[in-house]
């Protein structure tokens, strides 16, 4: 065999991976970039879960999805949504087939690593007004000092008034920030561990300095109530019960001098959030009812009433049930049996100045694709769904079919990586499951990179699910 042959025996054999920028046209090129516009666009209007739910309710309502509740019954074609507490969402399209036959469910998260406020945040020190925090999801705290931070969210009152609460990101608003040390004093810091460098107690957001005009005490934290009064007229006690999270202050832009890349806060998992929602919106009439979860929680276990541990995901898949007119007992469980399901979450794509931590040949890469991850959890695969062969073909054949770039991963070296998504939870009710996701470079830190490549071929991967 000469090496030509050999050559294309090679091509024909080995799992080819290669960049996908190189087989993509200069029209393909320019879909690409203008969708990830869009992407850029939701992003910076949409921060928090609940910032992400409001965004994506108006998206829905755009493409023709009504309230489920609003619906006397059910028939193919119809397009609903569920809100649960304005902070997870549920949409579905009904499909042609009986809806016992199963679901196609592509489900993501809108929670990212964060900082919250403690219930009690607001305290003064040395004629600084600080907020105290509690750091949400897996983060390395040293990266939240020194960057600017918005706070967005909600005040409650107990009369039953909502007070919707964004500042920073105007560049007429103030900005706020969390401190740190100067390296001339920070010797005995910088021998401690990452992990101790910046003490979570530490994260305090200074927030203001100018005491009040009186004789008092605590005047500068005085001053801040003050203010916070006079344009919200709310009081201290009013922030027991709020909901108000710290955000990077800064814009997610296009990165690179190609404009290849994407670089912004909170892409862990809101980037599979806007490639599956908008991929929803393209579909008429599905043979398999369509279903698309933007869930809560999920950095946390996915604890909680909005998260996918609740049972309220159960309930609306109840509700379609009943108001197709099929309900009847144990019906749900068979439905669940016969679906299938992407696990959209990102995956950790491969940096090559800290390869170490990787395995080469089982890594996703930026530029090449959606990664599918068969399994995640940590060390001899614990706590991971792992999806069967049969249906990781079924995947691998829609992709194939529509030349949708692809690539199949683990989330790092065997006893170094590891995490966590939905999946295991949809695969206890009988769901077939897979995580199918973006890459991302410098995952839960205060500024992601993805690859507007990988965020495209998502999109076009969770169309073709939907229409398989």
């Amino acid at each position: 065999m000469d090496k030509k042959e050999a050559e294309e025996l090679k091509k024909r054999l080995f799992n080819q991976k290669e960049n996908g920028w190189k087989s993509k046209s200069e029209e393909e090129k320019s879909n690409i970039l203008e969708y990830a516009k869009g992407y850029m666009n939701y992003m910076n209007c949409s921060k928090t879960e609940r910032e992400i739910v409001a965004s994506s309710k108006k998206i829905a309502e755009q493409n023709g999805f009504q309230n489920i509740a609003n619906c006397q019954e059910l028939k193919a074609g119809d397009k609903v949504y569920y809100i649960n507490r304005e902070k997870s969402m549920y949409l579905a399209i009904i499909g042609e087939e009986p809806i016992e036959n199963g679901l196609n469910i592509i489900g993501a998260h809108a929670d990212s690593p964060r900082l919250d406020l403690k219930p009690n945040p607001l305290y003064e020190d040395t004629e600084f007004a600080y907020f105290k925090t509690h750091y949400y999801g897996g983060i390395k705290k040293y990266q939240w000092t020194t960057i600017p931070l918005a706070i967005h969210g909600v005040i409650v009152k107990t009369n039953g008034e909502k007070i919707n609460i964004c500042i920073g990101e105007d560049l007429e608003d103030p900005i706020f920030t969390i401190t740190d040390l100067l390296p001339h004093l920070a010797q005995d810091q910088m021998k401690k561990k990452a992990t101790e460098v910046i003490d979570g107690e530490d994260l305090n957001l200074l927030i203001g300095s100018i005491p009040f005009e009186a004789d008092v005490s605590e005047k500068v934290k005085l001053n801040i109530l003050h203010i916070l009064n006079e344009k919200y007229g709310v009081t201290e006690v009013d922030l027991l019960s709020s909901e108000l999270e710290l955000v990077p202050a800064m814009p997610c832009r296009s990165m690179g001098f190609d404009n290849s890349m994407i670089a912004g806060y909170g892409q862990d998992d809101k980037i599979c959030v806007y490639s599956s929602l908008t991929a929803l919106m393209n579909i008429e009439n599905p043979k398999r009812t369509a279903v698309c979860i933007i869930s809560d929680k999920e950095e946390i276990g996915s604890m909680g009433n909005t998260g996918m541990e609740s049972h309220v995901f159960d309930t609306f898949v109840s509700e379609l049930l009943n108001k197709i007119g099929v309900n009847r007992p144990n019906l749900l469980e068979k439905v669940f049996c016969n679906s299938k399901m992407l696990s959209a979450d990102v995956d950790a794509a491969l940096d090559p100045i800290y390869s170490s931590v990787s395995e080469r040949n089982n890594s996703s890469y930026l530029g090449r694709g959606i990664g599918l991850n068969k399994y995640t959890g940590a060390r001899g695969k614990s706590g991971a769904s792992d999806a069967n062969a049969e249906f990781v073909a079924e995947v691998r054949k829609i992709l194939e079919q529509n030349h949708i770039a692809y690539q199949i991963a683990e989330l790092g070296k065997v006893d170094v990586g590891g995490g966590g998504t939905i999946a295991y939870i949809l695969a206890n009710k009988g769901i077939d499951v897979i995580d199918c996701g973006v890459p991302v470079l410098s995952m839960h830190s205060p500024y992601e990179v993805t690859s507007k490549l990988d965020l495209y071929e998502a999109y076009r991967a969770y169309e073709a699910f939907w229409r398989s």
